[in-house]
């Protein structure tokens, strides 16, 4: 044996010796440096281990290939038993839990469960039925006719209203009127009639100028469409000065020709007629005027009679309403120049009083009695809006009054339908502020059944003041507050169906009283010539 032979033998027990030996902990190592160390003994005992001294084989091979077994693997293979065999529960059988089922705790336990669930159920009905009954009861809805759901819209002259146009140009403007709210349309009269001929009056034809038969079926078909009920006004000498029914000794001959006429015109599809000076031809041919009546109110469809006079007084007024039994009467009582709050007042308690209010009819001017800021001047035209829009009753309006169109020396004036064009721009604006005020209020009117058909309370009446309360059963109520006086007003307002605050629903000045402002009613301050629609809940 060569020295290089002897050398390489002696290293190899060192080496396995060094191999054998611990290796001290690095303690600079990282946390790194464990995982990955941890991760490569998780890999080693993955692999077989070598067992020892196998026959045949050389023992110092065997050291040193268990020395390098050791070194790759670090840990002992260990056997792990096998899962015992799971367990299972079959819980209790039939017969089981029958017998559990019968014992004296379990019965006694079901019969109380049995008792609190039937003396509970019955505890529930019981409070359900005492709420309903506790609970007040909801006021029946009033029966009303289509005409005391909204406004009437008077176009006394088709040619103004139109532009100087026909009835083709009417039917144009069925959206329009539709956008106003509004539940009628009054039109005309429209029928041939040469003033203060008698002999000449042609109640079924059309006067030419006007349009064609036609053009109004036409009309009357696109204001169906829009939910709009039409009116024709039959007025018999609508443009002659001897009176609308010409003379004492015609009256008879002009009344039963109107008859056939009424027959005519229903058939064509209108919804109601409109009569001036019922007064008279009701005095004078009582039967042919009852004979009118039963022709328009007596028929399957709910037709309305409608009656004007120039009546101002609220007491004749009143007889008059009784005595022709129209479905609605148009007069002058609101119509007081200065105007006078204490006299509105009066006027409007005695007809509410009198009558119910579904036969009440409110308006200023009448087909030919002018326009509203003509009458009570440009700065009132929104007061008298809410005015006429808050009464019970029936209100209806001249063309352009929703936007203060004025007479300009003629009670027919042009209709302004460019609002955006016409006048100066102060002037636009107003106009289009007053037509959202009008069409605002008219749809609130509509809708909230205390406007529609509430009851009516007068809260406090000056000679420049005017305030009232519309109420109906649970629904909201309302208080219309008016001052007429050029200087500032405060109604003291003190009712016990009045809370101390309302909130603001409508004003003519907002910048002095805001929309949804609260204000005390006890203290309620109104600007110059303005108006206000204050709201509160019903309480219970």
């Amino acid at each position: 044996m060569n020295p290089e032979q002897v050398e390489l033998k002696d290293a190899e027990p060192r080496e396995a010796e060094a191999a054998a030996a611990p290796v001290p902990a690095d303690t600079d190592a990282t946390e790194a440096d464990v995982s990955e160390a941890d991760l490569d003994q998780e890999e080693q005992e993955k692999l077989p281990m070598t067992g020892g001294g196998g026959g045949g084989e050389d023992p110092a091979e065997n050291a040193t290939s268990t020395g390098e077994e050791a070194e790759k693997n670090g840990a002992v293979k260990l056997k792990i038993p096998e899962d015992e065999e799971e367990i299972k529960y079959n819980g209790l059988s039939k017969e089981e839990l029958l017998r559990v089922a019968g014992t004296p705790g379990w019965v006694w336990t079901r019969w109380a469960l049995l008792v609190v669930f039937w003396l509970g159920w019955l505890g529930m009905l019981a409070g359900a039925v005492l709420i309903i009954l506790r609970a007040p009861q909801c006021k029946d809805l009033p029966a009303i006719s289509w005409w005391n759901k909204g406004p009437l819209y008077q176009i006394g002259s088709v040619q103004a209203f139109t532009g100087g146009r026909n009835l083709k140009a009417l039917e144009q403007k069925v959206s329009s009127l539709a956008e106003l709210k509004v539940k009628g349309v009054i039109v005309g009269p429209i029928h041939v009639a040469p003033a203060d001929d008698a002999v000449s009056l042609r109640f079924e034809e059309i006067s030419p100028e006007v349009g064609t038969p036609g053009q109004f079926k036409d009309f009357i078909r696109a204001a169906h469409r829009k939910s709009l009920s039409v009116v024709l006004d039959l007025t018999p000498n609508y443009q002659g000065s001897s009176g609308p029914w010409f003379s004492n000794v015609s009256i008879t001959n002009v009344a039963e020709r109107l008859k056939s006429a009424l027959v005519f015109w229903l058939k064509e599809g209108v919804d109601g007629v409109q009569l001036s000076a019922v007064d008279q031809v009701a005095a004078l041919v009582p039967s042919l005027w009852t004979d009118i009546r039963a022709i328009i109110q007596n028929g399957t469809e709910k037709k309305v009679l409608i009656g004007v006079t120039d009546q101002d007084n609220a007491e004749e007024v009143s007889a008059l309403l009784s005595d022709t039994g129209v479905d609605l009467l148009v007069s002058r009582v609101l119509r007081r120049h200065p105007p006078d709050a204490t006299e509105h007042a009066q006027t409007i308690q005695l007809l509410h009083l009198s009558h119910n209010q579904t036969a009440l009819a409110w308006s200023l001017g009448g087909r030919d009695g002018g326009h509203l800021a003509s009458l009570v001047g440009p700065d009132l035209v929104r007061l008298y809006q809410l005015l006429l829009l808050t009464l019970p009753g029936t209100p209806i309006i001249n063309y352009g009054d929703e936007i203060g169109l004025m007479d300009e020396g003629t009670t027919f004036p042009m209709m302004l339908w460019d609002l955006e064009s016409n006048g100066t721009l102060q002037e636009r604006a107003e106009r289009l502020s007053c037509r959202q005020f009008f069409s605002g209020q008219s749809e609130l009117r509509g809708k909230e059944r205390s406007l529609l058909f509430g009851d009516f309370f007068l809260l406090h009446n000056s000679s420049s003041s005017l305030a009232y309360l519309r109420v109906w059963d649970q629904s909201k109520r309302y208080v219309a507050a008016f001052n007429w006086a050029e200087e500032a007003a405060v109604l003291r307002l003190s009712s016990k169906l009045l809370p101390q605050q309302a909130v603001v629903a409508a004003s003519t000045n907002s910048s002095l009283l805001a929309l949804d402002a609260t204000v005390n009613l006890k203290r309620l301050q109104l600007g110059p010539k303005q108006a206000a629609l204050l709201r509160f809940p019903y309480t219970g």
